[in-house]
């Protein structure tokens, strides 16, 4: 085989695609990382700063790769989960301490878990960063995929690697140019997100609050703020679309309730459509697919890239393992072993997510009845509640190495 331009190209550049190019830093792996903006961060904090929730296991993983010691001090724990419907007797809480760690989670700021990466990737030897730069063509061949690569000055370049890997996001060229077919299933709905400081403070305590008009999730960040992921139906959205931020802060309060006492502000609102999607395939020859170009969620529990992060850690174990044992990283065999690992987590927490978000919007009396009795069950019950928190902290099934606080090498 002609000696390939790479060993590992990665379509995709942000959080997932990233952290894979550092979790196979010192693997002996020559890695291209495509990524079509240019690789900056903002340096100025911003009340508006979008937050995302990382599980117990997503921390371990960046403790182990080293950028937990970036994000740590600037990450908000979450001590306890709160969990209700409106207007229902039913209620459920999760607490740090009945499950033995310091926290169930915590709530960081996108760009400082960029920065972090940003900081980490031009100390890796065997890392280049190909940005601005957009993909544009791939053909598979039997012993390498073929890339053509549209640099930001107009350059266009045909670059080989052992193995391509997809984390281009939901709508993922990769995916489509492959002809690998996606269940894509629209929930109606969308995210309103921001930030809003709420009078009473938060404590720590994130809180999922289910409502006949969809889910409001309240996450704990820094200075009393609050980061909020408030689902809108379809067709309320022109209507709160046109709300001014008082009005915006009278809905919220009036769908989440008095537990945090009023609104005092919020920030800049930013609207997304909700929808699950899962691949057909997470593994073809010299192709693997990761992160939301695999399966995006709806944000309900916050589960989505913290299941990509999962992705990345045994995508990573497959690879180094497959080196240190002379195989192909990109033949088909060892790529199963990575589909294989992951599919049961990946349908579980796609399905986990799903049914909590369809389960909470039947209105009849008699099925808001049991889904409060189910909640007081489900508090009532440890076993069960250590099932779902070890499942939500990512902590549950075979856990790859990084997750463990373990080097690839070990």
């Amino acid at each position: 085989m002609t000696r390939p331009d790479y060993d590992l190209l990665i379509i995709g550049g942000g959080m997932v695609g990233a952290s894979l190019a550092c979790a196979l830093a010192g693997q002996d792996l020559r890695i291209g990382l495509v990524e079509a903006a240019p690789f900056a961060v903002s340096a100025h904090p911003s009340y508006d700063d979008r937050t995302i929730a990382l599980a117990q296991g997503t921390k371990r993983i960046f403790q182990t790769l080293g950028l937990w010691e970036t994000l740590g001090p600037t990450a908000t724990p979450i001590q306890q989960i709160h969990i209700s419907e409106r207007g229902g007797f039913g209620f459920a809480h999760l607490d740090s301490r009945d499950e033995g760690v310091d926290a169930l989670g915590y709530v960081a700021e996108a760009r400082l878990i960029g920065a972090a990466l940003l900081a980490k990737l031009p100390t890796l030897s065997e890392v280049e960063l190909l940005c601005p730069a957009r993909l544009e063509r791939i053909a598979i061949e039997p012993e390498a995929a073929c890339a053509t690569i549209r640099f930001g000055d107009e350059r266009t370049v045909e670059l080989r690697a052992r193995l391509l890997v997809a984390a281009d996001g939901a709508n993922s060229p990769v995916r489509e140019q492959l002809g690998i077919a996606a269940l894509r299933w629209e929930y109606g709905q969308q995210a309103v997100i921001a930030n809003v400081t709420p009078a009473l403070p938060h404590n720590r305590v994130a809180y999922e609050r289910f409502t006949k008009e969809g889910p409001v999730a309240l996450l704990p960040m820094s200075d009393n703020r609050c980061a909020v992921v408030c689902t809108v139906n379809e067709s309320d959205m022109p209507a709160v679309t046109s709300l001014d931020d008082a009005g915006f802060l009278a809905l919220l309060h009036e769908r989440f309730g008095d537990r945090l006492g009023p609104f005092l502000r919020v920030g800049r609102r930013q609207a997304y459509p909700l929808f699950l999607l899962k691949s057909r395939e997470h593994a073809r020859q010299r192709v693997a697919i990761i992160g939301n170009a695999a399966h995006t969620l709806h944000p309900i529990a916050g589960q989505g890239f913290n299941l990509g992060i999962r992705d990345v850690a045994a995508l990573a174990e497959v690879l180094a393992d497959a080196r240190r044992n002379g195989q192909d990283i990109g033949d088909l065999a060892v790529l199963s072993r990575y589909a294989d690992w992951r599919r049961w987590d990946q349908r579980r927490t796609a399905a986990f997510t799903d049914i909590l978000t369809r389960s909470f919007v039947n209105p009849l009396l008699p099925v808001r009845a049991a889904r409060n009795l189910g909640l007081l069950a489900f508090d009532l019950c440890p076993p069960v509640k250590r099932a779902l928190a070890r499942q939500t902290m990512g902590l549950d099934g075979r856990l790859p190495k990084l997750a463990r606080g373990l080097p690839l090498t070990a």
